[in-house]
């Protein structure tokens, strides 16, 4: 699943974005709506899944653990699970190419059953961490041989019965947090987590919804999460909203482009996700939410966003857990913003596709901006509204979020800009540039 041909692109600025867009599947819910259907006993139907590299690694993954994992001619998916307890010992060594939550997670569900499995990725994943997940894991009986780093590949033996815990997240981090829960859905006794710092609470939501014994209940030292193991899921008919995440690639761009109006429909509005947007607000953007639903269990809105002039803010650390994956498309935003934005505690940058703070503060300065970079952020200084120079050349070091933030960059310069590789781009957004290319018309 590696991305074994660079695919370069040149981006020119092409006037105002207008129309509706559908954004993918939310990519959290996806990867989860595949794991508990196929821990749970029947045919679960899925709508609306993200079918992006990172979520067809998940479905391939769980096909190898014994799982029946389909889609159907309507785009519907359908799972047959195996049931919590039931997962096969793969017979090659799972790819999960790009996907680092497809990792972590995965790596939860085997470690309470006993097989042995082997994780291996592209470039990009082989230099991430896993010992936030490994730590955990292991004081529940799991077995690891990591290459050196704690990265992949890496050899996973679980433990049946495992040894159920209860751990103090030491960093705010979802998919640590969903690891330990889908390890604890298998583990005799009661698995309980402690988050000193809400998450994002997607897979408390859908455990719940599958049938799991969770509760959650707020304690001195934040919130303990606890689930009841040896589980019985029920299958579900699960409808997938939009991903926030990709819906801020277009909240930018409308909001930098002189003349623009975006309507972004059926996007997720999770409470733990919705970051990027305060933020957007609190530097002027006009965002209307419009017609609020709850679908599936999440509360879901159609988003009007138009052209308004930003204004520098210094982003509230607290909104980092509930953004991180969108720092790279509001760090764009902060280049075209009146002022000087300064946006620090988000730590989690360095360890995801790409070290994202080093790698942004680079492809910005490539195009005219001028940057301060801190271990946990950076300070950006804004253009107040005037087109970036542009005439640059980006590295996107395998990282789909850095390419697809500086495609928006791209569509504010004065000068055209040259991505090395946008072939990442379909790790979580295949039809991204087909859309942009309908925006403008």
């Amino acid at each position: 699943m590696s991305h074994a041909v660079p695919r370069p692109l040149t981006l020119s600025a092409r006037g105002p974005l207008r129309g509706t867009v559908t954004v993918p599947g939310d990519k959290s819910i996806s990867h989860r709506a595949l794991m508990f259907s196929a821990l749970a006993v029947g045919e679960s139907r899925i709508e609306g899944l993200l079918e992006g590299e990172d979520v067809l690694a998940t479905a391939a993954a769980m096909r190898a653990m014994g799982a029946q994992v389909e889609r159907g001619a309507d785009g519907v998916w359908r799972v047959h699970g195996v049931g919590v307890g039931g997962l096969l010992q793969p017979i090659q060594a799972l790819d999960m190419g790009n996907s680092g939550t497809s990792t972590r997670l995965l790596m939860g569900l085997v470690a309470s059953h006993p097989i042995t499995a082997t994780f291996i990725g592209d470039t990009s994943l082989s230099g991430r961490p896993m010992g936030r997940v490994i730590d955990p894991l292991s004081k529940m009986g799991a077995d690891f041989t990591a290459s050196p780093g704690g990265k992949l590949p890496l050899m996973l033996r679980g433990l049946c019965p495992a040894i159920p815990i209860e751990y103090v997240l030491p960093v705010a981090s979802a998919q640590v947090k969903s690891a330990v829960l889908l390890a604890g859905l298998n583990t005799p006794g009661i698995t309980r987590i402690i988050e000193p710092v809400p998450t994002r609470d997607h897979s408390e939501r859908m455990l719940r919804g599958f049938g799991a014994e969770l509760t959650v209940e707020d304690g001195p030292n934040g919130k303990i999460i606890s689930i009841t193991g040896e589980a019985e899921l029920k299958p579900q008919h699960i409808i997938v909203p939009g991903d926030p995440s990709s819906a801020g690639f277009w909240m930018v761009a409308a909001s930098i482009v002189p003349g623009s109006e975006v309507t972004i429909a059926n996007v997720c509005m999770n409470p733990t996700r919705t970051g990027l947007i305060q933020a957007l607000k609190m530097m002027g953007a006009d965002i209307t939410e419009a017609q609020p639903r709850v679908v599936g269990g999440e509360p879901v809105a159609d988003l009007i966003v138009r052209h308004a002039p930003l204004r520098a803010i210094e982003v509230p650390a607290e909104l980092a857990p509930s953004m991180i994956d969108e720092y790279p498309i509001l760090f764009v935003a902060a280049a075209l913003a009146e002022g000087r934005t300064v946006a620090r505690g988000a730590h989690e940058l360095r360890v995801k596709e790409s070290d994202r703070i080093a790698t942004m503060r680079t492809a910005l300065e490539a195009i005219g901006v001028t940057t301060e970079e801190y271990e946990d952020g950076l300070a950006i200084q804004g253009s107040g509204g005037q087109p970036l120079r542009g005439n640059g050349a980006i590295a996107s070091k395998l990282d789909h979020r850095i390419a697809m933030s500086m495609a928006v960059a791209g569509l504010a310069a004065s000068g055209p800009i040259t991505i090395d590789d946008v072939a990442p781009v379909a790790t979580s957004y295949p039809d991204f540039f087909a859309t942009l290319d309908n925006l403008l018309g």
